[in-house]
């Protein structure tokens, strides 16, 4: 009861001066909606590069030829060692394996008509769409028998028609491949960008084969994308693959490997953990936003119990004891960051959205990150409030009654 009693009295006490109290709330408003905006910011990035890696396939491995390490991961070396060979290998050797795509790539110039354009032209196998989940729009991707018999056909990705300035009419023509005629016969359904930021879309997809003895002039593989059977499987997956090519590459046990293997998991580890750096970098410039609204309830406060000592010295003479003023202003400046938090929360949620219209920032409002925001709230006018609401406890009843 002498809580409530005490808030009505501080609330009545803000509505009496609504303009100051619009002043104190203003910061936490403002801090609120930064750190709603930014949590909305980093949570949003966080699933969109989540879904890009889920995106990829279904228990995806990524045999990748090289050993490779820097400070932020890993970077490929030229290692020639992994070949088609080992992929037949692998899918012969390792039962946890379902489908292995290898993949041989590089920029080259495209021409079509009076067009060109550079562009990313990959090797592999028909295995690939299974492997990666890519469709096509329209025609059809190349065959088993069109790898094996080395043909010079082609996939086109949606970026590739636009920057030639084609379309469905493409499908049945010729386009040059750095000079080498290709008969186009599908077109990749629209994917966006990868994990990596690298357009999906800006890619030339030909059999493997035809790759690497009309294009490339290599007898090498980049990596290999395999999938696992199903998600359990994958671990025992990476063994056997691991197991195999050892074996075929001649590698000692407690030698170095000359291939790395990373899983969809480790990707996916990866980008959360990126991500929650980079949220945590964002709540705390917009913690900072708090602090300074908490200092503005402190500094209101502090003035409001200098100008309010009259009344503080009547409800003392009254018989209003110590803890029923420190109550009292508690509550005010509780009342306060709750009003702001609730108000920050709402105009955060409108910013996100505005932002993400705008900019066409991916965002997504966390309920418990709303919900956390308003305790730390109410906590900060708990904090801040307490040395004004001290001060008010302790007024003289005598000298704030002469004073007035």
């Amino acid at each position: 009861m002498r809580v409530l009693k005490g808030f009505r009295v501080a609330m009545a006490t803000l509505l009496a001066n609504r303009m100051r109290a619009l002043l104190a709330i203003l910061g936490i408003v403002v801090g609120v909606a930064v750190v709603i905006v930014m949590v909305a910011v980093g949570e949003g990035a966080r699933r969109e590069a989540v879904g890009k890696i889920q995106g990829m396939g279904t228990n995806l491995l990524i045999v990748t030829a090289g050993q490779f390490r820097t400070a932020t991961g890993r970077v490929a070396g030229n290692v020639t060692t992994l070949d088609l060979q080992d992929v037949a290998a692998v899918m012969e050797e390792a039962p946890a394996v379902a489908r292995a795509a290898p993949i041989q790539s590089k920029k080259l110039l495209v021409k079509a008509g009076g067009s060109a354009a550079t562009t990313t032209v990959v090797g592999t196998s028909e295995e690939f769409p299974g492997v990666r989940q890519v469709r096509v729009s329209a025609g059809r991707f190349f065959d088993a028998d069109e790898v094996q018999s080395v043909q010079r056909v082609a996939v086109v990705g949606q970026t590739v028609l636009a920057n030639l300035g084609a379309g469905r009419e493409l499908i049945g023509e010729l386009i040059r491949i750095d000079n080498v005629p290709f008969e186009v016969i599908g077109i990749l359904k629209r994917k966006g960008l990868n994990y990596a930021g690298v357009d999906e879309d800006d890619q030339i997809l030909i059999p493997i084969s035809t790759g690497l003895r009309r294009l490339f002039n290599l007898t090498y593989l980049s990596s290999v994308y395999i999938q696992a059977r199903d998600e359990g499987e994958m671990p025992r997956a990476a063994q056997q693959v691991a197991a195999v090519l050892r074996e075929r590459h001649r590698i000692e046990p407690g030698e170095p490997e000359d291939f790395t293997i990373q899983t969809q998991r480790e990707l996916l580890t990866a980008a959360e953990q990126t991500s929650q750096t980079f949220s945590s970098l964002l709540v705390g410039v917009a913690g900072i936003a708090l602090l300074v609204g908490g200092i503005g309830i402190l500094a209101m406060m502090v003035i409001s119990v200098r100008e309010r000592a009259p009344e503080i010295g009547v409800r003392r003479a009254v018989g209003a004891r110590r803890k029923d003023i420190l109550l009292q202003f508690l509550l005010e400046a509780t009342a306060l960051s709750l009003i702001g938090g609730v108000f920050g929360i709402l105009i955060g949620i409108a910013g996100g959205i505005i932002l993400s219209k705008i900019a066409g920032w991916p965002t997504a409002v966390s309920p418990l990150a709303a919900a956390v925001t308003v305790g730390v709230s109410a906590a900060i006018g708990i904090v801040f409030g307490t040395y004004p609401a001290r001060r008010a406890a302790h007024v003289n009843p005598v000298v704030a009654l002469r004073s007035e």
